[in-house]
């Protein structure tokens, strides 16, 4: 059994997420995203490496979106209107709310704004949709009578989720984006604790260690207030849905607190549309939003008028898209940035090849179809991206233990550095395939067997043990144990001990081991020690003179019952673990066998001088293998040495 994972889209890249994942003959495509900064063949993931004569409905047994960003559904109508796929199509319902809004603003953005060639038309995204199912958080939906999907918060934006599948014995989560710590708006990425053989998981921050949040939100604040402060502009390209809502939230608290009067902008109706969503949908927001009446009602954000692009005086201005591949935000960024007056801040991760990402590398000019732009603004890059760090990966990654990880949606040298801290820290092999790298995961599969009557009898009988605290420990009162009153403490570990057999033609089964033997018509073979052990009865007296009864120490000629009331008594402050037990001529401790030895030569001694001194006797031992450890510590008590644990 194994699990095929073709890498379309996000390989060793950020962006143009597309994993189709073939589980037991079930196959799944996890996200259908395109790429921002390509309007060429790269923009979509190559399709026909799922199926060369395009025959997609046979090729695919559903779609799973995990979030509306555009790297992650950006491709779907495409794949569905164009290429011809009909089959079902998963998400949540706020990405299914959401995904038709992104989708529609970016085909205007590319269409209407640009005038590039329409890659799809507002009656593909609508027939699109039509073939979304809707599913709630940890709801186990049933996709055929195989293969069962379930959705998990992942924080990152509104309804986005991580993905388990499972078909047979064999199961994987995919997490799309997500976040493991809460913000303003969000709460913290939550998951069962699954037994997984494969996790599908992002690693765009593969190496970054955030800071707090606070001292993030303290940087950004005082940033903008410098700016304006100054009389400047501040252009903040954000996404609509997601960072917009989350810095609004934080704009909107200082600008009351600090009694600010300078105005705060949305660039267009869609961020307005999108609160009004975040209004519906609050029960995905974090607790916080929850508690707070009309956390989306913003008193000091306004629409803005175009008409205000080149007005004098200061303020800030959210616009779409973020990254500044397009659209308005673009647009303003052409007339403030060759102002020093000016900020622009980036508040999250940029693609590569995208007039972001170029900022961020402090090229002093842009070149915008044809025209030289000089950047004399300020350029300030700040963490609320809202993806996970690389310390909350490797706590996910710790905390879901799967027997395979693939990292995704990150940069290739980043991505490599986790790997290895995932292989040596936790044990667990882990792979970073490129875009259009096929993989092959081994998965489980388990082999249903019966049990006999007699192994579950074997399992329900009593395991006792019995154990003395040390002289040191307190009593479960609290109060310290006197001398010859140490609590027993009794333990019940029942474990059961069982042989798997196959028989040909047959059902596997789990016997009890002596079951075996008859089947086998065999007889028991056990492994047993023996020893013949000097033991001082002086030093037997003198340990035990504090804890006899005086009848005890009267005794001077060593019979076997008053040795081995000797013995009892040292071994019962000796050893912690075991259940003694007298039976007057001999004891017993687990398998450890103990009678006084009365013979002259014992083929179990050994001879250094011990039997001419006075006042020794010998005691013969016999023990099973399985009981060694115990038996070296009980010989070493007896022969007045100390045990050291190898």
């Amino acid at each position: 059994m194994a699990i095929d994972c073709l890498v379309l889209g996000a390989g060793q890249e950020v962006g143009k997420s597309c994993v189709v994942v073939t589980i037991n003959g079930k196959r799944i495509m996890f996200d259908c995203g395109m790429h921002m900064a390509y309007n060429d063949h790269r923009q979509y993931p190559d399709f026909s490496r799922i199926s060369k004569s395009c025959d997609f409905n046979n090729a695919i047994d559903c779609i799973v979106i995990t979030h509306f960003h555009l790297d992650h559904i950006g491709a779907l109508p495409f794949f569905t209107e164009i290429c011809g796929y009909n089959g079902p199509i998963y998400m949540t319902y706020p990405t299914r709310a959401l995904a038709p809004i992104m989708l529609e603003d970016y085909r205007k953005v590319l269409v209407d704004r640009r005038g590039e060639v329409e890659q799809f038309t507002s009656d593909h995204i609508a027939e699109c949709m039509k073939k979304v199912i809707a599913v709630d958080l940890k709801q186990t939906v049933q996709v055929d009578k195989d293969l069962q999907i379930r959705a998990y918060y992942a924080g990152h934006v509104l309804g986005a989720a991580m993905f388990y599948a499972k078909v047979g014995d064999s199961a994987m989560v995919y997490t799309g984006d997500y976040n493991m710590t809460p913000d303003r708006h969000l709460g913290a990425a939550r998951i069962d604790r699954l037994q997984l053989d494969l996790l599908i998981t992002e690693s765009t921050y593969a190496t970054t260690v955030r800071d707090s949040k606070y001292a993030r939100e303290r940087e950004f604040l005082k940033a903008v207030h410098k700016c304006v402060a100054g009389g400047g502009k501040v252009l903040i390209p954000a996404f609509a849905l997601g960072r917009a809502q989350e810095l609004c939230i934080l704009l909107d608290d200082y600008w009351e607190r600090m009694n600010l009067r300078v105005p705060i902008y949305f660039s267009a109706g869609l961020t307005i549309q999108a609160n009004m969503y975040y209004k519906m949908l609050i029960s995905w927001t974090s607790q916080k939003v929850k508690e707070t009446y009309n956390a989306f009602d913003f008193k000091n954000v306004h629409n803005f008028d175009r008409s205000l692009i080149d007005a004098p005086g200061p303020c800030v201005l959210f616009a779409t898209p973020g990254m500044l591949t397009g659209g308005f935000s673009l647009e303003v960024f052409k007339h403030w940035a060759p102002s020093e007056m000016n900020l622009i801040t980036l508040p999250g991760y940029c693609l590569a090849g995208t007039i972001g990402n170029k900022l961020m590398s402090g090229n002093p000019t842009i070149e915008l179809e044809g025209t030289k732009i000089d950047v004399r603004c300020q350029i300030h890059q700040l963490a609320f991206s809202p993806h996970t760090d690389g310390k909350g990966i490797m706590d996910l990654v710790k905390f879901l233990s799967p027997q395979h990880v693939i990292l995704v949606h990150g940069e290739k040298p980043k991505m490599a550095t986790l790997k290895e801290r995932i292989q040596s820290e936790l044990g667990i092999k882990c792979y970073d395939p490129a875009n259009n790298e096929s993989m092959c995961i081994p998965s489980t599969h388990y082999v249903k067997a019966g049990a006999s009557d007699a192994f579950i009898r074997s399992c329900m009988n009593p395991n006792f043990q019995f154990l003395k605290s040390g002289s040191e420990e307190k009593s479960v009162s609290g109060s310290k144990c006197t001398e010859g009153t140490l609590p027993l403490w009794i333990k019940d570990e029942r474990v059961a001990e069982g042989i798997l057999v196959l028989e040909k033609s047959e059902k596997a089964k789990v016997v009890h081991q002596d079951e075996l033997l008859l089947m086998l018509g065999e007889k028991r073979h056990e492994v047993q020690f023996a020893y013949c052990c000097p033991v001082n009865v002086d030093e037997l007296e003198k340990f035990t003179t504090t804890s006899l009864t005086p009848t005890a120490r009267m005794l001077r000629d060593p019979n076997k019952s008053s040795l081995i009331r000797l013995l009892v008594a040292k071994l019962s402050r000796k050893l912690s673990e075991g259940n003694i037990q007298d039976f007057g001529e001999h004891l017993q401790v687990e398998s450890f066998h103990l009678s006084v030895c009365l013979k002259d030569t014992c083929p179990y001694r050994i001879t250094n001088g011990l039997e001419d001194k006075p006042r020794t006797a010998f005691v013969c031992c016999t023990w099973s293998a399985a009981d060694d450890k115990l038996a070296r510590k009980i010989i070493s008590a007896m022969e007045n040495r100390d045990l050291v644990e190898t």
